[in-house]
């Protein structure tokens, strides 16, 4: 099957090399070079950076305006795939293949749709999430999806979600292709009642605060991502909380808003108990375990911790 496949970042990698492990992928569509990394410098998007390595023609545009239509008109694509492409897609382009469009969302539709449903589903203590393969259609991830995979979030971290959904998706994908080349793919409407809008992480939601629960500021580190980190300041400082765990009944007693240091460990007071920092990343440092964190605070034993 000839197919167009439209994606940006590295989640869209694994969908983009099992396609081309599979079909013909006539053209790559993604967006333009963009400072990526604290360098500075322009660089690639994932998917251009992949596409290029297996040899693929890629388009680089910031919005499907007249020019990138007729671009993807001309390779004439049976179906197109999006993954996480990055900008709105008008009607006249999901008119190009005669098969249509269809997306790899991050959810279990119609659950989270929107920029952030990892993200959302963690934050709201969503005992399972998934992957859907959806129709694209001209509302936000409003589309009657065929295929649908549930896995549990229990303790992952966002970026473990991301990889394990990045996999699944990619296989559904591959497998969705199929069923729609052979006509036995199914499709279910989303029920308008229970969907649930996936909004973009700001910043200042993810702030930690010892005047929340312990689950509410444990979510937000599970939650955090390079763009929307857990930060908080402890003795002062700023400091990224990558991975913690709400302490256990052998964590000592800590007042709120307190910090507490002992054998290696760092115990922060919040509002109902105790929330333990596993590794962090300090303003300006490499990420390290707490147990070397530790060190650097046993001169302010006694401190106090809050919002960065």
């Amino acid at each position: 099957m000839r197919i167009v496949f439209m994606g940006t970042p590295e989640f869209a990698v694994p969908s983009l090399e099992a396609l081309a492990a599979a079909h013909d992928v006539t053209l790559v569509v993604t967006r333009p070079d963009a400072v990526r990394s604290r360098g500075k410098k322009l660089e690639p998007s994932p998917i251009k950076a992949r596409a290029l390595g297996l040899g693929l023609p890629v388009l680089e545009t910031r919005r499907m305006d007249a020019e990138a239509i007729d671009a993807v008109r001309a390779v004439a694509p049976d179906l197109i795939c999006v993954v996480a492409f990055g900008c709105i897609l008008p009607d006249e382009l999901l008119a190009v293949a005669p098969l249509g469009a269809i997306n790899v969302h991050g959810s279990l539709l119609p659950r989270w749709r929107g920029a952030a449903p990892i993200q959302r589903a963690i934050l709201a203590g969503d005992e399972r999430t998934g992957v859907s393969i959806m129709r694209v259609a001209h509302n936000l991830d409003a589309g009657a999806w065929c295929r649908q995979v549930s896995v549990p979030v229990g303790t992952k971290t966002a970026s473990q979600l991301f990889d394990e959904l990045a996999r699944i998706g990619a296989h559904e994908l591959v497998a969705a292709v199929a069923q729609i080349a052979d006509g036995t793919a199914t499709w279910h409407e989303q029920n308008p009642a229970l969907v649930t809008i996936a909004e973009k992480v700001k910043k200042g939601e993810m702030r930690l605060d010892p005047f929340d629960a312990c689950a509410t500021n444990a979510l937000r580190i599970q939650a955090s991502t390079d763009a929307a980190p857990a930060r908080c300041q402890v003795a002062g400082k700023g400091v990224r909380i990558v991975l913690a765990a709400v302490a256990g009944d052998d964590a000592p007693h800590v007042a709120t808003g307190d910090v507490v240091l002992g054998h290696g460990r760092v115990f922060l007071g919040c509002a109902d108990g105790v929330l333990e920092p596993l590794r962090v990343k300090p303003d300006g440092r490499r990420e390290i375990d707490a147990s070397a964190w530790v060190q650097g605070l046993r001169a302010t034993d006694g401190a106090t911790w809050g919002r960065a």
